[in-house]
């Protein structure tokens, strides 16, 4: 049987959230990111308007604002996308469990068995638009296809608040005359290459030899061919215990140089501290811990840890953070910059293989004594509780990471499985 596969792709995402929780904004240009006071940082989002005035995502600040004079800046929010995120896959639910999101605001679905009470895919593909814009207040762009390239194509075909199917009868009329960059995976550099050999399209890089393109890009020549052609079959996720982001993280500049390992343990439980309370927020734990660190020299490393558990509690993730720093560092130089992040993300609720050596009495009250510090400091502020240990440092300690944070939308090769897409 012919399979029916959606990509829904939220409209301008982090810009229409804002929007909608700042209807004083519409009608300007709008663009989220950086620090808007500070005027540092890059654009992430934009709305329609500053697409039109030439904002792009990348852009510095200050670009954005000599292209667009008139652009307002929001930072950014991400608790609220993701609580969006999970609205709509809650939408997406009555229609399939088979759905894979490709960051917070784009999803694959697979409905290929869900015709006969739902209806087909472009029936399917007006209802769940409907109901997004109905239920959350903003727009979807959905393509329709037999595959997740073509899909991810005709969701972009047509922006915003558009429904494009892609057909084995129409593909070579739509998709062969897009330009290559288009196609997934073909970044700045690929296209430059392609371009070089005289592929500007999809078609004709549809057309080229896939062995002349192996000569070219090794293992991934093979993937573009596969994918230009519409005969990518790499499956539709079942509903799983993954996040739709890869990791949860901060980093800060320190207000002074670290010289101990003690300066590193109030740094890195400050951040911990945000990274867990984030992941407990957003019913994530995670199964890596990684750290970061830059010296006066800028020298930097990073390093990652796997953990046995996932976890969501802060003593967990700043002890394996002190465990990768004390492994890797050995204090040639003071420390200007440290970071923590939580990596490989899965549900909160995702069953776990309990360990005869773990105490999970003891864990379960500290997950008690992480959430109710969450509390506290919901109602009475970042300072209202801290550890002991910040005491020993009141100018280090002074540093409220939740306020400062970043996110990572899962990539399309996220696990092993996809190799089955070339093989």
């Amino acid at each position: 049987m012919e399979r029916t596969i959606l990509h829904s792709d939220m409209n301008s995402c982090y810009a229409s959230i804002e929007l909608l929780h700042h209807p004083e904004l519409r009608g300007k240009p709008l663009a989220v990111g950086g620090d808007p006071e500070a005027r540092h940082g890059i654009v992430l989002a934009k709305d329609q308007l500053a697409k039109k005035a030439g904002v792009k995502t990348g852009m510095a600040l200050w670009q954005a604002r000599q292209v667009c004079p008139q652009i307002v800046f929001v930072p950014p929010h991400m608790d609220l996308y993701l609580r969006f995120s999970r609205l709509a896959r809650e939408i997406y639910a009555d229609y399939t469990d088979m759905q894979e999101p490709f960051g917070l605001d784009e999803c694959w679905l697979d409905v290929s068995q869900s015709g006969n009470c739902k209806g087909d895919g472009m029936t399917i593909a007006k209802e769940i638009s409907n109901r997004i814009k109905f239920e959350l207040g903003i727009t979807v762009s959905i393509g329709v296809s037999w595959n997740k390239i073509f899909a991810k194509l005709g969701s972009d075909y047509k922006k915003p608040d558009a429904i494009t199917e892609i057909s084995r009868e129409n593909y070579r009329q739509i998709v062969w005359p897009l330009p290559v960059e288009d196609l997934l995976y073909v970044g700045r550099a690929t296209q430059k290459k392609l371009n070089l050999y005289g592929i500007h399209t999809i078609g004709e890089l549809a057309r080229t030899d896939p062995e002349l393109l192996h000569r070219w890009f090794g293992k991934m020549g093979y993937v573009l061919s596969v994918f230009a052609n519409g005969e990518d079959q790499t499956p539709v996720s079942v509903e799983d215990y993954h996040a739709p982001i890869k990791s949860i993280g901060n980093s800060t500049t320190t207000p002074r140089d670290l010289t101990t390992d003690t300066d590193v343990k109030i740094i890195v439980y400050a951040l911990a501290e945000s990274v867990s309370a984030r992941l407990r927020e957003n019913n994530f734990k995670c199964q890596v811990v990684e750290i970061s660190v830059r010296d006066s020299d800028l020298y930097s490393f990073t390093r990652q840890h796997k953990i046995k558990t996932p976890t969501d509690l802060t003593s967990e993730i700043a002890e394996r953070a002190m465990e990768l720093f004390r492994e890797h560092y050995h204090w040639r130089k003071p420390i200007r910059s440290v970071g923590v992040r939580a990596c490989d993300l899965v549900q909160a609720d995702c069953p776990i293989q309990l360990d005869l050596f773990m105490n999970e009495e003891k864990r379960e009250r500290l997950h008690r004594m992480d959430t109710t510090v969450d509390v506290i400091r919901r109602r009475f502020g970042y300072e209202s509780i801290q550890r002991g240990l910040m005491y020993q440092d009141r100018v280090l300690s002074n540093l409220n990471a939740k306020e400062d944070h970043t996110v990572h939308p899962r990539g399309y090769f996220v696990d092993g499985n996809k190799t089955g897409a070339y093989a």
